[in-house]
């Protein structure tokens, strides 16, 4: 997950003891920003000093800094980096000290230039998707632009021992090209980072992303899988304990990945277009994980636009979007007042289409009221039944625009 640093706001953080030495803070945001999501912290601490993992948003991390050195105020030998997401990376300064190593996979610096080179496009499309309005500028660059970058990059595998304890670092891409997982074999803990949590992923995020390959997420729960852990630490949400639980778990993960990417290629191999797909896949009640953050129909289009990109066969698209002859069509319905009723006609019963009407008559006259009015009822419709945060993400800056557009 990415998120932008948070406005000012009240922060606590709760420190959980998961033994072994392993103390894991979650950060609650105060205020308005609820919807910004935050890593965990975890601190593991030997006898010659600790080691961390994930700093969380840079907003949060002074909390997270607070409540961990209560614990144990040791010299803090090495930051790990599960990926190079903002809400991971945001608290490095706060935690590196002048010996302290700072690690992470090879591609972590390439995905740091990356987010860097479109900060101005991450600085909307996150604002919008977290909930911060137009006001959250500038979070990602400043996290592209660390002044701790990592002082130790990896390819494949990386091992180091600090005060007893041995650390090794596998490449694991997923969320990220750079993503990794840290594995304790003492412990049998393993730190997967943001390749599981408790929804389906985002194969794609609406805020944009480069192509997150499914089968790479399949291969890197494989390899977590085969350590057989008896304790796993996502970067969000709650520890998973027991080896029976975490092989059900990650596993039933792994195969709903799986199945969503295997009927997206079926049915692209059988010439099925990509919208057909997004409305004919589900999975079946065994493999169900739920959306609450990603969703199947953006990751069926985001699986399907990686392999074969945007063109749909279609070829008028090769022209641009149908979206050019919307004047056309509400010519053809008698104005943009026509086509508004029509839309205010369907806001209870399909509050979809009514939106979809919506973009019409305001292709035309883009400072319509009845329009713009139905427009916002149907955004407010959508966002009391949507139980994906992402969504209602962005459906908030919806009816924001909306409420905008509509002020004298």
């Amino acid at each position: 997950m990415l998120a932008f640093a948070a406005p000012a706001a009240t922060q606590t953080a709760d420190v959980q003891d998961l033994g072994h030495g392993i103390y894991r803070a979650a950060g609650v945001m105060g205020g308005a920003a609820v919807r910004v999501p935050q890593s965990n912290t975890f601190m593991i601490v030997t006898r010659d000093g600790n080691v961390i993992v994930d700093t969380s948003i840079a907003a949060a991390a002074p909390a997270h800094k607070r409540a961990l050195t209560a614990v144990n105020g040791g010299p803090i030998k090495a930051i790990i980096l599960t990926h190079a997401h903002g809400d991971h990376t945001g608290g490095v300064a706060q935690w590196k000290q002048p010996s302290t190593e700072v690690i992470a996979q090879r591609l972590h610096e390439d995905f740091m230039a990356y987010q860097l080179r479109l900060r101005g496009y991450f600085a909307r499309s996150n604002a919008a998707q977290f909930g911060l309005g137009a006001g959250g500028g500038g979070a990602v660059g400043a996290a592209a632009a660390s002044p701790a970058p990592p002082t130790v990059l990896f390819e494949d595998r990386y091992a180091f021992e600090l005060g007893g304890v041995k650390f090794e670092l596998l490449h694991t891409p997923g969320e990220t090209p750079d993503h990794l997982t840290v594995w304790i074999p003492a412990f049998k803990a393993a730190f997967i980072g943001d390749n599981f949590y408790e929804s389906f992923p985002n194969l794609y995020t609406l805020r944009g992303t480069e192509t997150r390959k499914a089968l790479d997420y399949v291969e890197s729960l494989n390899t977590v899988l085969a350590l057989e852990p008896e304790l796993v630490l996502p970067s969000h949400g709650p520890a998973i304990k027991g080896r029976d639980e975490i092989q059900r778990r990650l596993t039933r993960y792994r195969d709903a990945i799986l199945y969503v990417h295997d009927a997206t290629v079926k049915g692209m191999n059988e010439g099925k277009s990509v919208l057909a797909l997004m409305r004919e896949i589900s999975l079946p009640p065994a493999l169900d994980v739920g959306e609450s953050y990603g969703k199947l129909t953006w990751s069926v289009r985001g699986i399907y636009e990686g392999y074969v990109g945007w063109y749909d066969g279609n070829v008028s698209t090769m022209f641009g979007p149908p979206s050019q002859v919307y004047e056309e069509i509400v010519k053809l319905a008698g104005g943009p007042d026509a086509v508004a009723a029509r839309a205010q006609q369907l806001v209870a019963t399909d509050a979809m289409r009514a939106l979809y009407l919506t973009d019409m008559a305001l292709a035309v006259d883009a400072r319509h009221r009845p329009a713009l009015e139905v427009r916002l009822a149907a955004l407010r419709w959508l966002d009391t039944h949507s139980n994906n945060s992402n969504e209602r993400g962005w459906l908030a800056a919806g009816i924001r625009d909306a409420e905008a557009r509509l002020k004298p």
